[in-house]
This record gives structure tokens, C-alpha cells and sequence, in this order.
């Protein structure tokens, strides 16, 4: 699945939390990613966050981040 695809999919699972405290929105869009996306499409969006990091919602990014970092662990 291309970069692009899995920003806008994201863009869309950030759009469903975002009405919930900052925290809060960021912790759950992070576990969906982890719990609910192929490993395939998260390893995708990680390597190419800087490709795609300028079309993430702010809360998404944030997001991914957290991925980019327990991933780095």
C-alpha cells in the first residue's frame, strides 16, 4: 500500500479520536496503529514518515512518532 494511502487511512482514524483530550487522542490513534494495521503497514508508514509527515494531522503525527520511537526501542 503506497505512503500516501496509509497517510490519508490514519489522517481518518485520527479524525475519529480527535474529539478526545489531546492525551488521550494520541494514546488511542497510536494503539489502533499498533492493534488493528498489518505489520506491513505500519513498517511502511514508519520508513516513509518523512515522506508523508507534512499530510498528517497533528495528532497523527504525534502518532506515529510514539510508533517511531517504541520501534527504535
Amino acid at each position: 500500500m503506497s505512503p500516501e494511502k496509509l497517510a490519508y487511512m490514519a489522517n481518518q482514524i485520527g479524525k475519529f479520536f480527535a474529539a478526545q483530550k489531546h492525551d488521550q487522542a494520541v494514546a488511542a490513534i497510536t494503539d489502533h496503529l499498533q492493534k488493528f494495521w498489518d505489520p506491513r503497514m505500519r513498517s511502511t508508514i514508519l520508513a516513509q514518515y518523512d515522506k508523508v509527515k507534512d499530510r498528517l494531522d497533528p495528532l497523527v503525527k504525534e502518532a506515529v512518532a510514539k510508533l517511531r520511537q517504541a520501534d527504535v526501542s
